[in-house]
């Protein structure tokens, strides 16, 4: 099967035929050609910009069958009539990929043409594209507002230099102008971008609470400096606010996701990975000052919240400079860990013989809930002035059954055998053998069946089907391994905005990858408590060890990856969406012996 990564190209991109020609003096020629004659503008475009629409094209598809030449044809058709309808062509790239993308929702939803083209049908494809409400993540509304206020010369320097990592030269020849008028061209298109947001974020601000932390969130992002304590507060409560802090954090360094994300939403970072210049990091001649070094001075705010991808590959978590001018709003961040390790351990704290841990914070006269594992189940926090290191949040291995919420059917194997390649499916929930999962501390979803096979939702194109289990650092290793969410979502670490979930609520229906909606579909019971969407989910049966401040996020599920799109709500690490809901207020192990059921 193919899979949705396009090949690397392995040639530079190519400015265009000829220097000095502009894009949209090639569309002037296009409008004046007389009816009836061929422009000869047409392959100059085409030669300009064919191979990186078509990439995406392979992208939105997860093909790269004869359809992916036929969606980037149809791309330009549509854009050339644009043209000769005086339409600019100024920033012609993001144009032609949002056609794109528009184009196989559009196809994938007509049932006559995904019958004849039935690459369409792809779950992590057409099917998953038509299936999402809003293309545009929700933490990138006011980067997408902010880049369609943007010029077209503004937004063609940004895309070609920091999405498609070319040098200033590349989006120079498109808009017809020398490198040095483009370099400052960029400079001053990245402040307009970054005051687009710090706007958007004032003009939709819902409250006026939002509206007055507006320039208390701006000036300190912008200097480096640390957030004052009310605005830390703040974040913690107000997921908008939160959410335009983390876009403000991405102009200490590249913007090339944020840019993604916001412009194209599915598939973005795929897209950003797979541009030519990508391998070719570092400042870039003909740009003022060069490429701002990522990691340096700054912090960024991604590094802290975590985000709904794959794990972040530096996993080094300074809590003490997050709350100096090393850190970048971070201090919302320790804020919310240190609160939800606090509800965690007074309110959730699973006992060993009946007695609350004395080390743990509120010990005293405060009992969990009884439902957690045996004695010796879960570490212990070290005594306070301990020199130690305290443990990871635990994350053991349990066996359950995964039972949808909204159809109330529970994950099986189709065939009713264990076997690699095994499809899976919805069926009434039983005690059958094929039906019991593990989920482990890595994120690893095993087999009970077969503890040798996991669920891979990458190999068969989104549908989720048995695959042997896979090392973390192998190559399918994030294709067999899941981050849960305090609602009970299954995020699988290969795709940033993607979530398990059946492809209807009818028996027997095939379990398949679906853009994350917070739909009930994409949420999953357990075997042992309750539904409640309040009920954190738990990596594993152990309940979580309370942490110092030093203390760096745990290795397994929830960790998320820099720069992919952001979810708040992974269990570990996270500020459990603070503001949004009621706190917490139970936390069950896995297990099979339980009466009542909880989300995973």
């Amino acid at each position: 099967m193919h899979t949705p990564h396009p090949p690397r190209p392995t040639y530079p991109p190519r400015p265009g035929a000829a220097p000095g020609e502009s894009d949209e003096s090639l569309a002037a020629l296009l409008r004046a050609q007389p009816e009836g004659e061929l422009a000869q503008s047409i392959p100059l475009l085409f030669a300009r910009h064919w191979q990186p629409t078509y990439d995406y094209s392979v992208i939105c598809l997860a093909s790269k069958a004869q359809v992916a030449s036929m969606v980037t044809a149809a791309a330009f058709q549509q854009i050339l009539d644009r043209l000769k309808r005086s339409e600019s062509a100024v920033a012609l790239r993001p144009q032609l990929l949002v056609t794109v993308r528009d184009t196989v929702r559009a196809w994938s939803a007509e049932d006559r043409i995904s019958d004849v083209l039935p690459e369409l049908r792809k779950p992590a494809g057409g099917r998953g594209m038509r299936a999402t409400k809003s293309l545009t993540p929700e933490n990138r509304k006011l980067a997408e507002r902010s880049f369609q206020a943007l010029p077209g010369l503004a937004q063609c320097v940004l895309w070609h230099t920091e999405v498609e990592a070319e040098h200033i030269s590349v989006p120079a020849g498109l808009l017809g102008m020398d490198p040095d008028t483009a370099s400052a061209a960029l400079d001053q298109a990245r402040e307009q971008f970054r005051q687009g947001c710090v706007r958007a974020h004032r003009e939709l601000a819902p409250n006026k609470d939002c509206r007055y932390y507006n320039r208390l969130l701006d000036v300190p992002i912008r200097r480096g400096g640390a957030l004052l304590p009310d605005v830390q507060q703040h974040l913690l409560e107000c997921r908008f606010c939160r959410y335009a802090a983390e876009q403000l954090s991405h102009f200490e360094g590249e913007l090339g996701v944020l840019l993604a994300e916001s412009v194209l939403g599915w598939g973005a970072r795929r897209y950003v990975d797979s541009r030519p210049g990508r391998g070719h990091a570092g400042a870039r001649p003909g740009r003022s000052g060069g490429r701002r070094p990522r990691g340096g001075g700054r912090h960024r705010l991604l590094s802290q919240f975590p985000t709904g991808g794959r794990r972040a590959p530096h996993s080094g978590w300074n809590a003490k400079a997050m709350l100096t001018g090393a850190g970048l709003v971070t201090g919302a961040g320790l804020v919310a860990v240190a609160l939800l390790a606090t509800l965690l351990v007074t309110t959730m704290w699973s006992q060993d013989d009946g007695a609350t841990d004395p080390s743990s914070p509120g010990a005293s006269g405060t009992n969990g809930p009884s439902a957690g594992p045996s004695a010796g189940a879960g570490p212990q926090a070290p005594p306070a002035g301990s020199s130690s290191p305290p443990p990871a949040l635990p994350t053991l291995p349990g066996e359950t059954r995964l039972r949808n919420l909204a159809a109330d059917l529970c994950l099986d194997i189709k065939g009713g055998k264990a076997k690699s390649g095994a499809a899976t499916k919805l069926v009434a929930c039983s005690s059958a053998e094929t039906q019991q999962w593990s989920y482990e501390e890595d994120g690893l979803l095993r087999s009970v069946a077969n503890p040798k096979l996991c669920l891979d939702s990458h190999v068969d194109a989104g549908v989720v089907v048995l695959g042997g289990c896979a090392a973390a650092d192998a190559k399918r290793g994030d294709d067999v391994r899941y981050d849960l969410t305090v609602r009970g979502e299954l995020l699988p670490r290969w795709h940033e905005g993607l979530a398990v979930a059946p492809s209807s609520k009818d028996p027997n229906a095939d379990v398949v990858v679906k853009i994350r909606d917070r739909t009930d579909e994409q949420r999953w019971l357990t075997d042992g408590s309750t539904a409640s969407p309040e009920s954190l989910s738990i990596a594993g049966t152990g309940a979580p060890s309370t942490q110092s401040a030093d203390d760096r996020p745990a290795e397994g599920a929830g960790a998320g990856h820099p720069g992919e799109i952001l979810s708040e709500d992974l269990v570990t690490g996270s500020d459990s969406d603070a503001g949004s809901g009621p706190a917490p207020q139970s936390v069950v192990p896995l297990s099979v012996h339980e009466s009542t059921e909880t989300t995973v």
